[in-house]
């Protein structure tokens, strides 16, 4: 469905190289955002000066959102538009929007388009965008929609329809692991001689191995041995979006998945995903070993969402941590995080399957169909600004991970513009997005609905309420009812 990220890179990289140094007595003049835009464009920039639009971003406690906001005067300066930015919870976020378009009220212009909360069952209400890309007396995107990594743009950009052109990708926001070297290190030899086996995190192990290193370093805690950490592993198991896409690697890994058949299910979406396969022997396989993974996992597991295991991951309590490679950055603050300069990067362990999966879960900015012309136009001012290359290369160590751009991957100078870890994490994150280890959820328009059936009985098993093989098999009685499969087949 996608292809490897590789290929048409000599003239990316030379372009963006020249648009970056195009205009140096500019630079001079301007962020180091806005300096690659040249004086012959300035006019474009500047047409709304003195206007107003209203972004709405998931992050409170997004790294990627906390970049932009912090690169917004940037923005201000060279446009002159005034920026009234709003993060908060992506649930949130979704009412909010939901309320603003059921009333047509176009008072947010810009928003944080996550691919199956609100542009799978809100499609209708976003801006074809095709009309401000070939629109001449507006800024086209740097190095054309061919420079954005494939699956990122599939996904962020389409629902169902291949031709409407609904969001520009802003953040990668890619599922890997994250865990403590020198931990790893340290006890490599202690763990060999007693396990048998390399403990190396990364694809060379099995989830099975995962538990016993994790359940290991947890003993080894306890008898005073490891002083580094207070636990082997911690996990997004809060009840909410999170719990989905931590439960998804593992489901992926035992050869099970939500639905199966529909061959664009998740790239381009459908509105006919077909029987939910949760109740299948590999789904109930994969719930019950995640069940006993949690068991021993920190113990404010099943209360974190990816904020929250974040947070214990950077205090130094935890060596593992399956985890959105967004906070990377975060981790690598040596003002906030107890673990910088300890941090490995790698993709999940492989199940049953004899693969790894890691869950995408990137988004991009949309535009209110329901806002004025002028405010559309205003707006896509901007998110020809948000995704450019050059914020994402300036934003890379303020949050902005990972990119969705190839001429940023493959930018010679990159590696001397951001810390080794950082670059460490977009190596893992490239080879997180190989067709061989993403994992794609289902992008159909009821995934509200599904998903909240997901983590509510994927918590009550965690809770002990149900049994692994019950959340299942009602879980996906549920989905065929929220899908209609149910009518058209019943069990």
């Amino acid at each position: 469905m996608f292809t490897k990220i590789k290929k048409r890179m000599a003239l990316t990289v030379t372009v963006t190289l020249l648009l970056l140094i195009s205009c140096p007595a500019l630079a001079q003049q301007r962020g180091p955002t806005t300096a690659w835009i040249p004086d012959a464009e300035l006019g474009k920039w500047t047409q709304f000066k003195g206007k107003g639009i209203r972004l709405i971003f998931e992050g409170e406690d997004s790294p990627p959102a906390a970049a932009v906001a912090e690169l917004l005067p940037q923005f201000e300066e060279l446009t002159g538009i005034k920026i009234e930015l709003t993060r908060t919870m992506l649930s949130t976020l979704v009412t909010k929007l939901l309320l603003d378009f059921t009333t047509r009220a176009g008072k947010i212009q810009v928003f944080h388009a996550d691919p199956y909360q609100t542009l799978a069952p809100l499609d209708g209400h976003f801006v074809d965008l095709r009309k401000f890309m070939e629109d001449p007396s507006l800024p086209s995107l740097p190095l054309g929609r061919e420079d954005f990594t494939e699956m990122n743009w599939i996904g962020d950009a389409y629902m169902i329809d291949d031709e409407r052109v609904l969001a520009i990708p802003f953040s990668g926001c890619q599922y890997g692991l994250l865990y403590r070297k020198d931990v790893f290190k340290k006890y490599k030899d202690m763990f060999v001689t007693e396990m048998g086996y390399d403990w190396t995190p990364g694809p060379n192990i099995t989830w099975d191995q995962y538990y016993e290193i994790a359940k290991w370093i947890n003993e080894k805690a306890r008898e005073g041995v490891i002083t580094e950490v207070e636990w082997g592993t911690g996990h997004m198991a809060k009840m909410y979006d999170s719990l989905m896409c931590d439960f998804s690697n593992v489901l992926a890994a035992f050869g099970g998945d939500y639905f199966k058949g529909h061959p664009t299910v998740g790239t381009y979406g459908t509105d006919l995903p077909g029987r939910c396969t949760l109740n299948e022997p590999e789904a109930i396989e994969a719930a019950r070993f995640y069940k006993k993974l949690i068991d021993i996992a920190a113990a404010g597991s099943t209360s974190w969402d990816w904020g929250g295991l974040h947070d214990a991951f950077a205090a130094g309590k935890i060596a593992l941590a399956p985890q959105w490679f967004d906070y990377a950055p975060w981790c690598e603050d040596p003002a906030t995080s107890k673990v910088y300069g300890k941090v490995g990067y790698t993709i999940l362990p492989k199940g049953p399957a004899g693969r790894s999966f890691n869950i995408w879960g990137g988004y991009g900015l949309g535009i209110n169909r329901y806002a004025s012309e002028m405010e559309q136009r205003a707006a896509w001012l901007f998110m020809v600004w948000a995704t450019s290359p050059a914020v994402q290369i300036v934003g890379l160590p303020l949050g902005y991970m990972p990119p969705t751009r190839y001429s940023v991957y493959k930018d010679p100078a990159m590696e001397e513009k951001i810390i080794p870890p950082l670059v460490e994490a977009m190596r893992a994150t490239e080879k997180a997005y190989e067709p061989g280890n993403i994992y794609l959820r289902p992008k159909v328009p009821q995934w509200l609905e599904c998903n909240s059936v997901i983590f509510t009985g994927l918590s009550k098993m965690l809770a002990g309420v149900k049994s692994p093989e019950e959340a299942m098999k009602d879980t996906a009685e549920q989905i065929d009812k929220i899908t209609g499969w149910a009518e058209i087949a019943p069990r």
